[in-house]
């Protein structure tokens, strides 16, 4: 079963490798990715059902040209092809004003007037630097039928021409937006929640943190996949072998979050506002759901948080998928991605008070 030139572009901005004139870009201000030992074969860690397509993923990804400032704009052009929508779950666009910045542009599905149902604000994944909102839409459709959910996906400003502080408030405008007009979209301003993969998932996970600090949009979950919380790992603290070897790279993330930080990662002056691993409380925090591949470079980070919310006292679902590698819910065919999909789905059902599937 290999993948589709469509499947290989949609997941581009999850997955991109990186050539070593992006590491010198993401490694010059002083960041040092950690260091690997290799011991055998690294596809030998790799789930048997996952095994092909990987390879193929990693065959397709070394084509590419590298992902460096040099030839970002073309990773950008090319990062995401369009998808067919489903034709009952409406999409519309609107533009709403952000304090000291640009308007950003939120892609809202479903919308009901005159209903109650749960409330989803997306975050795109692409290592900070990468993807778009548009991307998504397809893939959110299906949750939204799913769900009998609305959606507002957030189209918010890369890296590294926007800083954290830019692409965070973006994001959060689009909260407060979903929050404020819920009675018009068919939402339960009690039951909303924030959602992302990879980078969308740091994003979503800020949010969260956000939301609790300003104390202006109560937030009922947090749905994270794969998400991108920690800096550090593989510039200040290296990963073992065979973690993070496939996908999402040791000298990927480096560039994304220093692009993200506008500083190198994993140093000592990296603003904890920025990161959430770095928050030095995740109490009083929403329920989490947390999901991630065991040969993922997030598995750690992403454990690590799962612990701390759980000593926090918050709610927290945790699944560590054996021999899955970032963005391995990308493979729709696979009965991996399909079991993972159907436990964040019900994640999300249990958080709204609507009776999980089977």
């Amino acid at each position: 079963m290999k993948p589709t030139r469509r499947d290989f572009i949609m997941a581009a901005a999850t997955l991109p490798l990186l050539s070593s004139a992006a590491v010198h870009a993401a490694t010059h201000a002083g960041a040092k990715p950690g260091k690997q030992t290799p011991h055998g074969d690294p596809y030998l860690s790799v789930a048997a059902e996952l095994r092909p397509l990987v390879k193929n993923f990693e065959e397709m990804f070394a084509k590419l040209p590298p992902l460096d400032l040099a030839h970002l704009a073309e990773h950008r052009r090319n990062s995401w092809a369009p998808a067919p929508l489903l034709p009952d779950i409406p999409v519309k666009q609107r533009r709403i004003p952000i304090p000291n910045g640009p308007d950003v542009t939120l892609f809202v599905l479903n919308e009901k007037p005159g209903t109650s149902r749960p409330g989803l604000l997306c975050t795109h994944g692409g290592g900070f630097i990468l993807g778009t909102a548009e991307s998504e839409v397809p893939a959110l459709q299906q949750t939204a039928k799913a769900l009998d959910c609305c959606i507002v996906a957030v189209d918010y400003r890369l890296a590294p021409e926007t800083t954290w502080k830019g692409s965070t408030e973006d994001n959060y405008a689009g909260l407060k937006w979903l929050h404020a007009h819920a009675e018009e979209l068919g939402v339960d301003s009690k039951r909303l929640a924030v959602m992302g993969g990879s980078a969308g998932g740091g994003h979503a996970a800020l949010l969260a943190l956000l939301a609790r600090d300003r104390g202006e949009v109560p937030l009922a979950f947090q749905c994270l996949t794969y998400p991108m919380l920690d800096d550090r790992t593989a510039s200040s603290r290296a990963v073992p072998w065979p973690i993070g070897v496939l996908g999402w790279k040791a000298e990927a993330n480096v560039f994304g979050w220093s692009s993200f930080l506008g500083m190198p990662a994993g140093g000592r002056g990296v603003p904890a506002a920025a990161v959430p691993a770095r928050a030095a409380s995740l109490a009083g925090l929403p329920p989490a759901f947390i999901g991630v591949g065991s040969i993922d470079l997030f598995v750690e980070e992403d454990v690590n948080y799962a612990l701390r919310l759980v000593q926090a006292g918050v709610a927290t679902e945790l699944i560590v998928v054996p021999g899955a590698t970032h963005g391995f819910d990308y493979m729709a065919e696979t009965s991996i991605a399909q079991q993972f999909t159907r436990a964040r789905l019900n994640a999300l059902r249990r958080a709204f008070g609507i009776t999980p599937s089977a």
